[in-house]
């Protein structure tokens, strides 16, 4: 048999492996282009990763003495720890070397506190060459103490080079890490620049950071700690004061009430501010959060649910994820559980005050109450714990749903605000309880209304129901009328509408224009019918229903409406019904269809002629 295997020296040999090559220009040209919003980071690394060398050093070593001190003079910007330090193996290791990190896996025995670390991604010390020309890090090992100080010195061009200096060098484990500044790039590395930077960003981490303007100078602190949520208060009104001090100095305004965010189980500890003015739901306030005391982001919009656009919030956490820039949270699980329970949080604080304190819940629905509506549409329980406090406009005048129910046991409501105004005066005066559900939220409200009060009765206002209310005139009346009336229904059959008379206040409104959805669809349905094709035409025409029509209602007790109907000429009689047709229709505010313009037009011009007839006549008798 035949091998089908090639001779030993046919085959091909084995590929040889390569190395990835990084250029550290086109790196840093990526991190302060792409990666980072600007370079004012470079400040949160150099704190970062001295943050995470005394958290390591003091997993090995829990009594040990941790510091962090930042400086700036002359070009230069300095941070010094006393962490946990490097060998010359590791600083060829891992300060040169994309992607890798002391706080990954176990190999320096730090598994156990890897959760502590601020960093994650393994971009270090590189970051800062988004500012830097030159690095230098000086840096002795805690978990090698025999071994000697190394000096790591690297420049923008991609070399560094590692040396063991002498033990005087550095007599203590830790790290010194100085930047020079790079050409156009001098204002980020300012004494007063750099410490407002490290105060904006470790304003709450767990370490006192100081800064001095140069080495000499007096070292201040540049942490705040504890957090001033986390602050004992002699009272709970001095805890409100200091806590408004703070978002005024944070956000640049004055809260009109601040809610706790003390979420153990969420990871989470901080504070909501309420806005002190009212704001459109479909703003997205940027909330500041901070990974483990260190400043995340200050523009975070997917923290909450969307209907609590009314607060800026301000917190702590240790469970989410950042970003590969450190500059935003990652929008993932664990992110959505924490966003449910901060919402969880001020809906119980709603509730809270509902049931405890109702003046400040008065002052804060006063403002936000369209965040709260927005909330209860999709909340039966809230809903019926706002009914007594959630304003509507209503023909009673605004008041709560609560106030709106105990006078109206039937609820009619308006879709656009419009209608509602047409509708509110002459509602009022007949007792038809209507509430004008035109406004952000309402209509869903009322939808979800008889699940909160099953006895209560909530229907879309439509002619028929208004109508009933107003007063027939007596039979005999209409009788004599009857012949105008015919005129009246004749012009306006083309528009759809029908004609009815009734005795109404106020007295000043002539006719009113009434309408409802079914008749909408129905004059929808009519006029697709006239432009369409055989085939639709009939399946349009098997749909037609006994839907009802438009109504004008001529107001009897008007004067106008009297000697309109007492006019001896039928074609001018039909004139002035089509005006009071196009005048209640404008009255309404509805979008006029082309036919209605067209009457509009005509009966313009009718009056026009009509009154300049009239006008020769009288002169002719002179």
């Amino acid at each position: 048999m035949t091998s089908t295997t090639p001779p030993p020296s046919t085959v091909p040999p084995e590929p040889a492996a390569n190395s990835f090559q990084v250029d550290l220009r086109g790196l840093v040209d990526l991190l302060s282009h792409h990666l980072y919003s600007s370079p004012r980071v470079y400040v949160r690394e150099l704190m970062q990763n001295a943050v995470d060398a005394v958290t390591a050093r003091q997993a090995i070593e829990p009594d040990a003495d941790v510091r962090i001190g930042l400086w700036a003079a002359d070009g230069t910007v300095g941070i010094s720890d006393s962490g946990i330090g490097l060998t010359a193996a590791e600083a060829h290791s891992l300060l040169a070397t994309i992607g890798r990190s002391s706080k990954r896996g176990g190999e320096h025995g730090l598994e156990t506190a890897r959760k502590d670390f601020l960093g994650q991604f393994g971009i270090g010390l590189l970051a800062c060459f988004v500012v830097a020309t030159e690095i230098r890090v000086v840096t002795r090992s805690a978990r090698d103490l025999t071994a000697r100080p190394v000096e790591w010195l690297a420049t923008d061009d991609g070399s560094y080079t590692v040396r063991e200096l002498d033990h005087d060098a550095m007599h203590e484990p830790g790290t010194t890490v100085v930047l020079r500044a790079r050409h156009g790039a001098e204002e980020w590395m300012t004494p007063a620049k750099v410490e407002q930077l490290a105060r904006d960003y470790g304003s709450l981490l767990p370490y006192d950071i100081t800064f001095r303007a140069g080495r000499d100078d007096e070292p201040r602190s540049v942490t705040d700690r504890p957090a001033v949520w986390d602050r004992p208060y002699a009272t709970p009104a001095a805890r409100r004061v200091a806590l408004a001090g703070h978002c005024a100095r944070l956000f640049g305004f004055t809260p009109l009430d601040s809610i706790d965010l003390d979420l153990p189980v969420a990871g989470v500890r901080g504070v909501a501010y309420v806005l002190p003015e009212p704001t459109s739901p479909a703003h997205r306030s940027g909330h500041r959060v901070h990974l483990k005391g260190m400043l995340l982001t200050d523009q975070a919009s997917n923290l909450l649910p969307d209907w609590a656009f009314f607060v800026r919030v301000v917190l702590d956490t240790d469970t989410l994820r950042p970003t590969a820039s450190r500059e935003n949270l990652y929008d993932d699980e664990t992110l959505a559980a924490v966003r449910e329970a901060l919402g969880s949080r001020v809906r119980a604080w709603l509730a809270e005050l509902a049931a405890g304190e109702p003046e400040r819940l008065a002052a804060f629905l006063g403002v936000h109450h369209l965040g709260v509506k927005s909330l209860a549409r999709h909340d039966a329980e809230l809903l019926g714990l706002m009914l007594p406090w959630l304003p509507f406009e209503t023909s009673d005048g605004s008041m709560s749903l609560e106030e709106f129910a105990a006078a109206h046991s039937e609820i009619h409501f308006t879709r656009t605000v419009e209608e509602f105004r047409q509708i509110a005066p002459i509602a009022a005066a007949h007792g038809l309880g209507v509430i004008n559900a035109g406004y952000t939220y309402d209509a869903d409200l009322l939808a979800l209304l008889p699940a909160v009060r099953p006895e209560l009765k909530v229907t879309e206002l439509d002619a028929g129901a208004v109508t009933e209310r107003l007063d027939p005139v007596p039979t005999a009346v209409e009788l004599s009328l009857a012949s105008f009336l015919s005129i009246a229904r004749t012009r306006l059959e083309p528009q759809g509408c029908d004609v009815v008379l009734r005795a109404f206040q106020p007295v000043a409104v002539p006719a009113l224009y009434l309408d409802d959805r079914q008749a909408r669809q129905e004059r929808d349905r009519t006029a697709a019918l006239d432009s369409a094709d055989s085939l639709w035409t009939g399946i349009l025409g098997a749909l037609r229903g006994s839907a009802p029509r438009a109504r004008l209602v001529l107001n009897h007790n008007n004067p106008l409406i009297r000697r309109i109907a007492g006019l001896p000429d039928e074609t001018l009689t039909g004139t002035a019904v089509e005006s009071l047709y196009g005048q209640a229709l404008l009255m309404s505010q509805r979008p006029l269809r082309p036919a209605d313009s067209a009457l509009l037009n005509r009966a313009f011009l009718g009056l026009l002629e009509w009154a300049t007839h009239s006008h020769d006549a009288q002169e002719g008798q002179k």
